[in-house]
């Protein structure tokens, strides 16, 4: 009584982009599981796969087929966005799940298919008998018109929204919704803040490299705590500007900016050459020129 309720369950059409983000959702897993496979061979003698690749790959989509399609009639991507496939040659209007025939050759156009390519590139690749190339290119005339037909059956499926693949179509198994899918309430206002959050958090992001917060800290500095100017004689600098304004010892070649206070000339010029904005810690004044400082310095005489 159960089986019976669950199969007659109402059909729900999935949108265009869910059966494209399942494709993708696929195509990310079989590449998650080829990756992990292959760290399992990095301790081994390279090229140990590549004789028997597609051997080994089919083995592994097996696999995934065996637990995805042939036991929830859904692959994992499907699976993920609450979506399965329908049996679409019943006359119901109702769920039906696959057949095992429409299972077993799924198995064949996806698996083999890939199979065959890949081995067959590698048969024919160094041939060079004139069968062996007639045979080449037979099959890469078909490649080539499976591939047109898959073209002409995406166009369709943007048309019509149903069989995303050739496979789907050719084999009458069409992707519906497991469940009907709810429907989401967010109230705007919500929305409103979050979308508002989020443009200004941008638009800091933008602005703040573009402004000098070290100049800005200087100036408002030198607003708060004003500092009694000096006066700009040479004597005046040698008496009071005793030590440099950067690294606080006494000064080494001293050099000005063109403000009352003294600079170690390495101290100076490894910070100009860092920030050309570059304004004085103490007074917030910028750099105008980079001038040695003069003075006199009065020396006893040495004796020997």
């Amino acid at each position: 009584m159960a089986s019976s309720t669950g199969n007659e369950k109402s059909v729900n059409p999935v949108l265009r982009i869910s059966q494209l983000d399942a494709l993708e959702l696929n195509k990310a897993l079989e590449q998650l599981v080829w990756s992990q496979f292959t760290s399992c061979f990095h301790g081994f003698k390279p090229g140990v796969l590549a004789h028997f690749e597609p051997e080994v790959k089919a083995f592994l989509w097996l696999i995934l087929w065996r637990f995805t399609v042939y036991s929830k009639n859904a692959t994992v991507g499907q699976a993920i966005l609450n979506i399965q496939y329908k049996n679409n040659f019943s006359q119901t209007e109702k769920y039906q799940p696959l057949s095992k025939h429409q299972k077993l050759w799924y198995l064949i156009f996806t698996v083999g298919g890939r199979w065959l390519e890949e081995r067959c590139y590698d048969l024919f690749s160094n041939r060079q008998l004139q069968s062996f190339c007639r045979i080449k290119s037979y099959i890469n005339f078909g490649a080539g018109l499976l591939k047109l037909c898959g073209l002409v059956n995406f166009l369709i499926f943007l048309q019509k929204g149903t069989f995303a693949t050739l496979t789907e179509r050719i084999l009458g198994i069409r992707s519906v919704f497991c469940k009907p899918p709810s429907v989401r309430q967010v109230g705007f206002e919500y929305m409103n803040r979050e979308l508002l959050w989020h443009g200004f958090a941008e638009f800091l992001i933008y602005l703040l490299p573009l402004i000098n917060v070290q100049k800005l800290k200087l100036k408002m500095s030198s607003w708060c705590l004003p500092i009694a100017s000096l006066s700009n004689s040479e004597n005046t600098l040698a008496a009071h500007c005793k030590e440099c304004s950067l690294c606080g010892e006494w000064p080494t070649m001293p050099h000005t900016i063109g403000c009352s206070h003294v600079f170690c000339y390495y101290c100076i010029k490894s910070n100009y050459l860092f920030d050309m904005y570059f304004t004085c810690p103490k007074c917030g004044s910028e750099v105008h020129s980079l001038q040695p400082l003069k003075y006199k310095i009065e020396m006893t005489e040495l004796h020997a």
